[in-house]
């Protein structure tokens, strides 16, 4: 902290301006009596905080003149679609004017996100990220220092250290949110799980669908699309397309064979969107609050503490069930 109240005090004393070149790290040592270890801390803090910024084999740079926030979050997300809109916005809401907030996009492109971590791990006080990738991507997030990780939507094992992970459980969802559904789901001869084999979580609810059919004795079947050929009156489907293909396909085939949704077939989708709501009189819905998923990360920096919490998801029972 003495390393930076030198250079915070010389840019308040207009001795160094915007992109002029820090004293070398020897030139710091000497002048204030410090290791090269307390020092690298010291630029490591400015870097964090975006008051400085480096170039290999050149030195440090300034690059802003004030502190304007106590915390620089990069935040990474996989895409942005409504459901991480309120990520975003739960998150913003709540970190308020004390964070500056740079969002970056990896949409599951596993060296991108990579790079991404790799080539801003000095430069952030926090990293709030969302995983969901084929690879493995433990080894990337171990190099983000634990009391910086906040892992957000997907539980991610085998990380080092005491980190923030907000998460959703989709094979244990899914099982709490049937159990609620049973009485709708008396008058169905057979469950249908819809998985569509490119989704990232499809194996977590396949497990829960099936644990749950077992232990209810429930007729039940899993297909990875919706099919002409083995759409029969009397099922109950459970889809979670991120596009709501799935959903579409089903109102479709409704409609052509003239049956009624919520009672000669029955749809259960995955996450509450606006048009679910008014959609052939309201489609049920199984969804996790992601807005709050946003705020209790932003809750983790403001409060300094590392928290594990699992967003359960609700039940919203409409006149497709």
């Amino acid at each position: 902290m003495q390393l930076v109240d030198y250079i915070m005090v010389q840019i308040e004393q207009n001795e160094l301006a915007i992109n002029d070149r820090l004293p070398s790290l020897n030139q710091l040592t000497i002048d204030l009596h410090i290791s090269k270890k307390t020092a690298l801390k010291g630029l490591q803090y400015l870097l964090e905080k975006g008051i400085i910024e480096s170039e290999y084999r050149k030195g440090y740079y300034v690059k802003r003149l004030k502190l304007d926030q106590p915390y620089r979050v990069c935040l990474i997300l996989d895409k942005m679609n409504i459901l991480r809109d309120r990520v975003y916005q739960g998150f913003l809401e709540t970190i308020n004017n004390h964070a500056e907030v740079d969002v970056f996009f990896h949409h599951h492109n596993f060296k991108v996100f990579e790079k991404l971590v790799e080539e801003n791990l000095n430069s952030y006080t926090h990293f709030v990220v969302t995983t969901f990738f084929r690879e493995n991507p433990v080894s990337i997030l171990n190099k983000i220092p634990p009391h910086k990780r906040i892992i957000i939507d997907r539980n991610e094992h085998g990380l080092e250290g005491t980190y923030s992970s907000i998460y959703q459980d989709h094979g244990s969802d899914l099982v709490d949110s049937l159990v609620t559904l049973l009485p709708q789901l008396e008058k169905y001869k057979r469950l249908v799980l819809v998985a569509p084999l490119e989704a990232f979580h499809a194996q977590d609810l396949i497990d829960g669908f099936e644990a749950f059919a077992k232990e209810h004795k429930k007729n039940h079947i899993i297909f990875h699309s919706v099919e002409r050929s083995s759409f029969k009156k009397g099922d109950a489907y459970i889809t979670f397309n991120r596009y709501d293909q799935d959903d579409a396909d089903i109102i479709k085939l409704c409609r052509e064979k003239n049956w009624k949704l919520g009672e000669d077939i029955g749809l259960i989708s995955y996450n509450d969107t606006a048009i679910k709501e008014v959609v052939e009189e309201g489609i049920t819905v199984i969804s996790p609050d992601f807005r709050k998923m946003g705020a209790e990360a932003a809750n983790a920096i403001l409060n300094e503490k590392a928290v594990t919490l699992r967003d359960p998801a609700k039940v919203i029972i409409r006149k497709s069930l």
